[in-house]
């Protein structure tokens, strides 16, 4: 049997273990590898079951699609996290759990906020640096904004995503919720965080890009 990980209703200070709970253990002959999500609400499973958020999804499809290999899916998001948060939890994070995919989803809040692009590209290029240092594969997740601090401002901030992938040669995701943002029976009713029922699209949009990472 696989090594499966369950949402559990607890969080620590470090990691939000909400894909964390054993069920079975892996055959001898199956290596062990982990994949980390780094993000914040979009990933966190907000107002919705842990085990219907993308990040329990994924766990899920790796162990049934990739079976030589025993997959744990380390959920690091918090609801609210900013790159910032991101940068100053990313190398505890990396040395507890040594994952072999880091998905990087951060930036929405920051981005929300108004809060500074230089510092946000900072940020993510700390979390970045520190993981390939690491030889940690990193999928970058783009996230798009509304136009609250002006067109300008989110043309910036989205640059900054295809920016980093560019200089880093990282894989990328164009946009998160493709395909789900857009569509209000797929979104909860704040219009920014999706309901259950639009999560295994987000995963739709995950895989593509994360399954050439796995080996």
């Amino acid at each position: 049997m696989f090594l499966a990980w369950q949402p559990s209703a607890q969080a620590s200070p470090e990691v939000n273990h909400s894909a964390q709970s054993a069920v079975g253990q892996a055959s001898s002959q199956n290596q062990n590898a982990a994949v980390m999500v780094l993000g914040d609400s979009l990933s966190a499973a907000y107002n919705i079951p842990q085990q219907s958020g993308w990040v329990a999804l994924l766990e899920n499809r790796l162990n049934e699609q990739h079976t030589d290999t025993h997959w744990q899916v380390i959920n690091a998001s918090i609801s609210g996290e900013t790159s910032g948060g991101g940068a100053s939890r990313i190398e505890g994070l990396l040395n507890q759990h040594q994952p072999r995919v880091l998905i990087l989803e951060l930036g929405g809040n920051d981005g929300l906020r108004g809060l500074s692009l230089k510092q946000f590209r900072a940020n993510l290029e700390k979390i970045i640096q520190l993981s390939r240092n690491q030889n940690v594969n990193v999928l970058l997740a783009g996230i798009q904004i509304p136009t609250n601090y002006g067109a300008v401002y989110r043309r910036r901030f989205e640059a900054v995503y295809t920016d980093l992938a560019e200089s880093y040669q990282l894989s990328m995701i164009p946009f998160l919720l493709e395909h789900v943002a857009d569509k209000p029976e797929l979104m909860q009713g704040d219009g920014i965080h999706p309901n259950a029922q639009g999560q295994p699209q987000i995963l739709t949009n995950v895989w593509p890009y994360l399954e050439p990472l796995l080996n």
